[in-house]
């Protein structure tokens, strides 16, 4: 009797469908997005958008991770963003004379980005995650405007002398050849351009394989049972504060290296980029996407990010019909008859594939 031949289980078994599904949207969407480039069929403009695509992805798939998967509404996605950005921007103008490699520049910075941001969620975690529902919304709101505003009121620069810092006022006074890296309220200038698309795609993947990972696991399990039934979870040993602090953190690491991604791809970065609105918009993907779909919210922030754009032609119309898409997608994800048939054409798909 011959041995049936087929896909590995991590390919065809049903409880990794949805990381499968996302892994191979992306690299699919990378080859396509390439091969494009390279045959001079996308528009400079569209081009231009493929690293903050990639920046907004990763934030976001963090941002799910804590809303849809930990259950936790967080408000201050985009102060992390900030951090990472701010701090990736400072380490490489730092390094630019020591290390003259702009890919090794590059990567210490999503590293260091990605560490500064986990260590902010960490502190702020601590008085945070003790509340729940819209305190902790709020909470997280007004920790985000802290951090923006103690980085519009920082001044920081380097000159053969060494670093420089001010506060409030500009008191830095550099010497001849000195750079300023933070100039307050005009947040960073002249800024080396060196992220990359590439880089971008590898980051999405490292998130997704960071948060499936964290999904399959056993603290995954812990964290959607403190989720579903808090009183459940600990009566059985599970450590809510912990639970969330872990989720919480690794959502600030991804949000710090998509923002350190983020900054590195502008010459000039102003710290009132990464306010409440963006923290809104990433909190709209992750929803329209789904929550804790992956790969829903990787769909849903490349369209939101990109129908500006397509937009634009129709200048006095775009928001309008912007909005009109936000609330229609609202209202047929949310219908019980569109939600029907679609699991009626996924079974018939899934069963025509299994025969």
């Amino acid at each position: 009797m011959k041995k049936k031949i087929g896909l590995p289980a991590f390919l065809t078994d049903r409880k990794y469908r949805s990381r499968t599904t996302s892994f191979a949207f992306v690299i699919f969407g990378w080859v396509i997005l390439e091969i494009m480039m390279n045959t001079g069929s996308l528009s400079s403009l569209f081009t231009s958008l493929l690293v903050p695509v990639c920046c907004y992805i990763v934030a976001a798939i963090g941002l799910n991770l804590n809303v849809g998967i930990s259950g936790e509404l967080n408000l201050g996605q985009a102060c992390f963003m900030s951090v990472g950005a701010f701090t990736a921007v400072c380490l490489s103008g730092s390094l630019a004379q020591t290390i003259p490699s702009p890919v090794i520049r590059l990567i210490l910075s999503l590293f260091a980005g990605a560490f500064v941001a986990a260590v902010f969620g960490a502190l702020i975690g601590i008085p945070v995650l003790k509340l729940e529902g819209d305190y902790l919304a709020i909470v997280t709101l007004a920790f985000g405007q802290i951090v923006k505003s103690l980085i519009t009121n920082t001044f920081f620069g380097i000159d053969d002398a060494g670093f420089h810092f001010s506060f409030v006022e500009n008191k830095v006074e550099l010497m001849p050849g000195g750079k300023m890296l933070l100039n307050g309220p005009m947040g960073a200038t002249g800024t080396e351009r060196i992220s990359n698309f590439t880089t971008g795609i590898i980051l999405i993947l490292i998130s997704l394989l960071v948060v499936f990972h964290l999904i399959y696991s056993r603290s995954g399990r812990a964290i959607m049972a403190a989720r579903d039934n808090r009183i459940a979870a600990e009566s059985v040993g599970i450590g809510i504060f912990r639970t969330k602090m872990l989720s919480f953190v690794i959502s600030s690491c991804l949000a710090g290296a998509a923002g350190a991604l983020y900054g590195l791809n502008y010459s000039t970065l102003v710290p009132a980029k990464f306010d409440f609105n963006t923290s809104i918009l990433l909190l709209v993907y992750v929803v329209l996407g789904g929550l804790g779909n992956m790969t829903g919210t990787i769909i849903a922030t490349v369209v939101l990010v990109l129908l500006p754009e397509l937009l634009r032609s129709m200048q006095d119309y775009r928001m309008l019909i912007y909005a009109i898409v936000l609330i229609l997608i609202m209202l047929l994800t949310n219908n019980e008859t569109v939600r029907t048939a679609l699991q009626r054409i996924r079974r018939k798909v899934r069963g025509k594939t299994n025969g």
